[in-house]
């Protein structure tokens, strides 16, 4: 089981053990994980570092708690990411869909993640939009988003062009628009997850310590062959499960 070098925090570096020991097979599905003592005890690591590992990994949809059982292996254990093309605050909204609060709304040009993700040309003008998803007072995500360059847009996916310029736009999540403007549009993407932490900035902007585990998930959809936009979203501990739906 592979652990992502030795300087990362203990919970991160549990998690992707964990899970890379459910993916090979170290654990098969529908099998039942060693109590938490003697888990740790097997792991070499601390009981509170692994509980909150393990909540990770619950909300990945790796793991699932059954009572008077345990921490049960989930009989299909999902890739990482969900590939279901629906907007984050209706996925993980469990009593309705959570508010989208804008925090920015710019222009940028292009960082080492929308070079790769989005194919986007040095100088290019990316469309970016921050976000907090907040149910119940409470922020549950943090969400970046970023459309391909205008000149892509006008070419493959017009609608979604328009839209993205529409003054109301600016309320919902990028996705959410680009789904409202695709309703005779094949869309499909591609996404995965992973351990980390929040960081000082971004446990600012959700009220958590910077220390607070979190999930990343990250998500590019295409038209095609041409990616259109691309997501990261930070879900830290406590956030309600999401669902991990995938294409096939």
């Amino acid at each position: 089981m592979a652990v992502s070098g030795q300087r990362r925090r203990p919970v991160v570096a549990l998690y992707e053990r964990i899970a890379d020991a459910v993916h090979d097979g170290t654990y098969p599905p529908g099998s039942t994980l060693p109590s938490e003592p003697k888990l740790a005890a097997e792991l070499g690591v601390s009981r509170p570092a692994l509980r909150e590992a393990l909540l990770l990994l619950q909300e990945d949809g790796l793991l699932t708690v059954r009572r008077g059982v345990g921490r049960t292996v989930n009989d299909r254990p999902p890739r990482r990411g969900f590939e279901h093309v629906q907007p984050l605050e209706e996925l993980i909204g469990s009593g309705g869909p959570l508010r989208v609060r804008a925090l920015l709304r710019t222009v940028e040009e292009p960082t080492d993640f929308t070079t790769q993700h989005l194919l986007a040309p040095a100088r290019a003008e990316l469309r970016f939009w921050e976000s907090v998803l907040t149910g119940e007072g409470t922020a549950a995500a943090l969400s970046h988003e970023w459309a391909a360059a205008d000149d892509v847009l006008d070419r493959v996916h017009p609608e979604f062009a328009r839209a993205l310029r529409a003054p109301e736009a600016a309320a919902s999540s990028m996705l959410a628009v680009l789904l409202g403007a695709s309703r005779e549009t094949a869309l499909s993407a591609h996404s995965g997850i992973t351990a980390t932490l929040l960081g000082r900035r971004r446990g600012d902007q959700l009220g958590r310590p910077a220390d607070t585990p979190a999930v990343l998930v990250t998500q590019v959809v295409r038209i095609g062959e041409t990616p259109i936009l691309a997501a990261k979203h930070m879900l830290p501990t406590g956030t309600p499960a999401l669902p991990v739906l995938q294409s096939h």
